[in-house]
């Protein structure tokens, strides 16, 4: 029987929340609000309600919440540091509100130029998990008793192909560390990225039917700790979009070139790649080649 003071139980949970703030979506720059049949509001007071219900679980439990637009992602919150006596409120003037709105503030006061104009309109994701991921390793590493680890993503705005790789790389360090990666879809658009992550981590992927009940899918779905998820018939998608980017023009294919160095993946084909430099030569293969490949089929 385990101490009610040991964190090492294994029903306490160290929740990273990852909030999609893009103000692209949300309707500060665009015409997007209100496609999702979901505000601004109500999104942040649902997901101040979500917090809350993580810290009352267990009074073990810790959450952080990372706050991402487009050109920047912080801490805007972290129960660790702010103590047991000062959780948040279900209230707009929340301290967490408060830190979501000094964050698009200082986002909107970066420099950027038109170059960048498109570009910025995607939401950094790769920044978020990365940075999600490194608070988690310290945790991991300090050497003392911690809650599981797990990663919750609420992203809004619709995939970055540009950030592929950058997000593959940080879903395979989160699969090395046994880090569920747990996504919710809130836009209008499935995402492949955020199935892919879940599906390689053992996290869950959902996508709201109705996001105005984005409360309910967050308590009911990803408020459960991971030993009760096996008891429990949580939602599976039907189906995960495998589908990669492309390193050169940074689009979703579904057929393509890879280099058989590096595994870079390309839409047409190349002479040589540009991320390792390998070339690609197109030698005939000798006749020595061609009966030892015939000897192979012929053994095999």
């Amino acid at each position: 029987m385990a101490k009610s003071n040991d964190i090492g139980q294994d029903d306490v949970s160290q929740v990273v929340i990852l909030l999609d703030v893009n103000p692209y979506f949300w309707g500060r720059k665009s015409i997007e609000s209100g496609s999702s049949g979901l505000t601004f509001n109500q999104f942040m007071q649902s997901v101040v309600l979500f917090v809350n219900s993580i810290l009352l679980l267990n009074n073990l439990n810790e959450a952080a919440v990372v706050a991402f637009g487009t050109r920047s992602c912080r801490f805007v919150f972290n129960s660790k540091l702010q103590g047991r006596n000062d959780k948040l409120h279900s209230s707009p003037s929340s301290r967490l509100l408060k830190h979501i709105d000094e964050f698009l503030n200082t986002e909107d006061a970066l420099p950027t130029s038109m170059e960048q104009t498109n570009i910025n309109e995607s939401s950094l994701l790769s920044g978020a998990l990365s940075l999600a991921l490194c608070y988690i390793q310290r945790t991991l590493k300090s050497g003392q008793p911690h809650p599981q680890p797990r990663v919750l993503c609420l992203q809004c705005k619709s995939d970055a192909p540009q950030q592929y790789v950058a997000i593959m790389n940080a879903v395979f360090s989160a699969q090395r560390s046994m880090i569920p990666i747990d996504t919710c879809a809130v836009g209008t658009e499935h995402s492949a990225f955020l199935q892919q992550a879940a599906h390689i981590t053992g996290g869950i992927y959902m996508k709201p039917s109705m996001p105005e009940g984005i409360f309910q899918y967050l308590t009911v779905v990803f408020a459960t700790d991971l030993h009760s998820r096996r008891f429990l018939q949580l939602p599976r998608p039907a189906g995960v979009d495998f589908r990669a980017s492309c390193f050169c023009h940074k689009k979703t294919i579904d057929m393509g070139y890879i280099c058989s160095v590096c595994l870079s993946i390309f839409c047409k084909k190349r002479s040589s790649c540009s991320t390792c430099g390998a070339n690609f030569s197109q030698r005939q293969p000798t006749s020595i080649g061609l009966k030892r490949k015939s000897a192979t089929i012929t053994l095999s």
